[in-house]
């Protein structure tokens, strides 16, 4: 989301792929059937369950980025993730063998530096969420990152059951949110937020799930954000897949290097 913002496709040509529309698994390439859930009738309401999640101090990640909408398309960017959980992400994004950005993303705002034309940008929460026209915020962005529930159980939640998955059913501020759980291993298999009051939806599929550090992490999400933009009232679609190569669960923390150099412009 962030890379579109500031219109890194300048440093990439348009591909005509459309890869974000399909996940990896057991490196076999499956279609994703996104209203597949959405024709269930009836749900079971059932106890609580604790779902399986990655625990951590800090991470590191080696992963592949591609971007897919009407205005913008581009494939397989190189990015190195850095997080403190719950606090702190930090991404850098290479090409052809150096670094064209850099970004630093807080509970309260997103500072991203396009090093390719000498340029930064600063977001609130606020700002990214009209840019997209659908309420974002730290917890929905470091879900994608690491397969958590974006928002902790609490009181009012109620779990379902629909076919082999635990819903888990919240309301957070303007969005309403339903996390389905595997029933097999209890980790977040999918995810589906809807604005309060509008037809506007995020949904997150995870896939390709591996063993770190005790934990089972999924290597692949695809995030896909409909909504209905405000001028015209069309529907918009963007597609984002996140593919990590390596990832490290550690207890130390690798640093986070971020600063703006005084000859940056800044841009809106």
């Amino acid at each position: 989301m962030l890379l579109s913002v500031i219109s890194l496709s300048a440093c990439h040509k348009n591909r005509t792929s459309k890869t974000a529309g399909l996940i990896v698994k057991d490196s076999t390439v499956v279609a994703v059937d996104s209203s597949r859930r959405d024709s269930v009738a009836v749900a079971e309401t059932v106890e609580p369950v604790k779902v399986n999640e990655v625990s951590f101090e800090y991470l590191t990640a080696k992963s592949k980025f591609s971007f897919d909408s009407k205005k913008q398309n581009f494939d397989n960017t190189n990015v190195n993730i850095r997080m403190k959980k719950d606090s702190l992400i930090w991404i850098s994004v290479t090409g052809v063998g150096f670094e064209v950005a850099r970004g630093l993303i807080t509970r309260d705002s997103i500072v991203f530096m396009d090093k390719f034309h000498k340029n930064y940008f600063v977001f609130t929460y606020e700002q990214l969420s009209k840019r997209f026209n659908f309420e974002l915020n730290f917890s929905l962005l470091q879900s994608i990152i690491i397969g958590n529930l974006p928002f902790p159980p609490g009181v009012g939640d109620t779990f379902t059951k629909e076919d082999n998955f635990y819903v888990l059913n919240q309301n957070a501020g303007r969005i309403g949110v339903n996390n389905y759980i595997a029933s097999d291993n209890l980790k977040l298999s999918s995810l589906k937020a809807i604005e309060t009051g509008k037809e506007n939806t995020f949904t997150l599929q995870y896939a390709d799930f591996r063993t770190i550090s005790d934990a089972l992490f999924p290597f692949t999400s695809l995030v896909t954000l409909n909504v209905k933009l405000p001028q015209d009232q069309q529907n918009s679609e963007t597609k984002i897949t996140l593919k990590h190569s390596k990832v490290d669960l550690v207890s130390q923390s690798p640093g986070f290097p971020f600063s703006v150099p005084s000859g940056y412009t800044r841009k809106m």
